[in-house]
């Protein structure tokens, strides 16, 4: 009787620490594919953020201007090398030359730590130590948050590596003399995204990522006119054509007043159906990447017209395609 007992007692214990041992199995694999989970929809948000928001694909590839807004080049994807003169925009003290953000070891930012990447692109500091010039919105992206940011780092390390040595810029003044320090004061920790039921101030969040008035703001005397932000006129000579940026203000007369939501969407979705951008516009193109802008989801994209329709209004009468 006690020699069964035993056995008895023996038996659930083998069966309590195989059941352990099993729980604890299970346990490892789910953290793993929540790992895994979490992992892919980073990448898939930084895709969205770096490709139709914040728009980094389209400066760090080359761009086929013989298309409507210039669509990246397949094959070219982050490798650099996209050319930015005086000619094309007339603030640029010299040639500058986009950086290679792919994760080649040699030269792109294969051997790049995340805080590497978050301090080049929040704060225009290369790994070695050189200022960027601050035709890369880092004083934009400064105001992000700690996690749209670390979503992108995660997909540009999914990018193939490409090796492209970027020649160096050739500029007339020294970097810092350009260099935007005031506007790099935040603290990355403290930014917030606000919820997208908050359309006006989620659409002012999105505006500055993607960098609007960078674009819609015209220049005198060598800045940026902020007495008339997003009122258009800054001038473009690109690949044969010249446009000037449009007035984006909800001024009735020259600006987006008289447009509705649907109007505004349009602009943009249109481009999601290939062959309305896969075509040579001639002299009547744009530098807007409208066709990678297109893959906003609708709501980002109402909340940036909420956004545009709450600015004050300023005429600005913007001839698009002056010659």
């Amino acid at each position: 009787m006690q020699k069964t007992i035993a056995l008895a007692a023996l038996f659930v214990i083998m069966m309590a620490v195989l059941t352990f041992n099993s729980c604890n199995s299970n346990s490892s694999a789910n953290q793993q594919s929540t790992a895994g989970d979490s992992l892919q929809q980073a990448v898939k948000h930084g895709q969205y953020l770096a490709l139709h928001v914040a728009a980094c694909i389209h400066c760090h590839s080359h761009r086929d201007f013989t298309k409507f807004s210039g669509p990246v080049v397949a094959g070219t994807e982050g490798g650099g090398g996209q050319r930015f003169d005086s000619t094309v925009v007339s603030s640029i003290p010299g040639v500058i030359y986009s950086s290679n953000i792919t994760p080649d070891s040699a030269t792109g930012i294969g051997t790049w730590s995340d805080a590497d990447i978050i301090r080049a692109i929040t704060r225009g500091i290369a790994k070695n130590g050189d200022t960027l010039f601050p035709l890369m919105p880092y004083a934009n992206f400064n105001h992000m948050t700690r996690r749209d940011l670390m979503d992108i780092i995660a997909y540009l390390r999914t990018l193939k590596p490409i090796h492209n040595a970027v020649p160096a810029h050739q500029l007339a003044i020294p970097i810092a003399w350009a260099y935007p320090a005031p506007a790099l004061t935040g603290s990355l920790y403290s930014n917030q995204c606000p919820p997208p039921s908050d359309s006006l101030h989620y659409g002012a969040y999105l505006i500055g990522i993607a960098g609007c008035g960078d674009c819609h703001t015209p220049f005198i005397k060598g800045g940026r006119d902020f007495q008339h932000v997003l009122s258009g006129g800054m001038t473009f000579h690109v690949a044969g054509f010249v446009v000037n940026s449009a007035n984006i203000t909800p001024d009735s007369a020259t600006g987006i007043g008289t447009w509705d939501e649907a109007t505004f969407l349009r602009k943009f979705t249109v481009c999601r159906d290939r062959k309305n951008y896969d075509y040579n516009p001639g002299k009547q193109n744009t530098v807007m990447p409208i066709s990678e802008f297109a893959g906003m989801n609708d709501g980002d994209l109402k909340s940036i017209f909420i956004y545009l329709r709450s600015v004050p209004p300023v005429k600005n009468l913007v001839v698009k395609y002056p010659q």
